[in-house]
């Protein structure tokens, strides 16, 4: 029974000499003790064995930076290390429902100041397509709006209008040909 008292102390000593004087021999007996049983720990609280691999050499990383911080006064060296290993596994959670926005995305770049005679074509060809569209059937207008201007896909304009796929389609390639045709666009 005096075993595990004994595998504490040790393991705390170790610790200890980790954080005293980067006693890579200490580091390498609590990283075999450790290793392992910190990856089994994350995989049963739903982590994937890649990632509870990741998470354990970063925990165990971790233990190596900061055992001089350690206290065997409050917890044990068990106590302290599978903590560690659980908080970097909370802060993974966090980052996985939060991913960091990259600043490059293009969603995020101001788009630059178009020249005015860009945006006079802009606003003319803007208005010929709204005359084109005002001269199309009522029903092929209907589906190009709801198509494009309302980015639904050709299933749910059909389920919506209660016409079958097919004459959604077909109603889509005649409109679109009269739309380049009325444009001066060619066929």
């Amino acid at each position: 029974m005096e075993r595990p008292l004994a595998d504490a102390t040790r393991l705390n000593a170790l610790v200890l000499m980790v954080g005293r004087t980067r006693d890579a021999g200490a580091f390498k007996e609590l990283f075999d003790h450790f290793g392992p049983r910190v990856k089994g720990y994350l995989m049963r609280l739903g982590c994937s064995p890649a990632i509870a691999e990741d998470l354990a050499q970063e925990a165990m990383l971790t233990v190596w930076r900061k055992a001089a911080l350690f206290d065997s006064e409050k917890a044990s060296a068990s106590t302290w290390i599978f903590t560690i290993a659980r908080n970097l596994r909370i802060d993974a959670v966090r980052k996985e429902r939060r991913p960091e926005l990259d600043a490059n995305d293009p969603t995020f770049q101001i788009e630059p100041e178009r020249p005015a005679d860009e945006r006079v074509d802009w606003v003319q060809a803007e208005g010929r397509l709204h005359q084109a569209l005002a001269h199309l059937p009522r029903e092929q207008a209907l589906i190009i709006e709801l198509s494009f201007l309302g980015d639904k896909p050709h299933s749910a304009i059909a389920e919506e209008l209660g016409l079958p796929l097919g004459t959604v389609k077909s109603r889509i390639r005649l409109a679109m040909a009269r739309l380049r045709s009325a444009l001066g666009e060619g066929a």
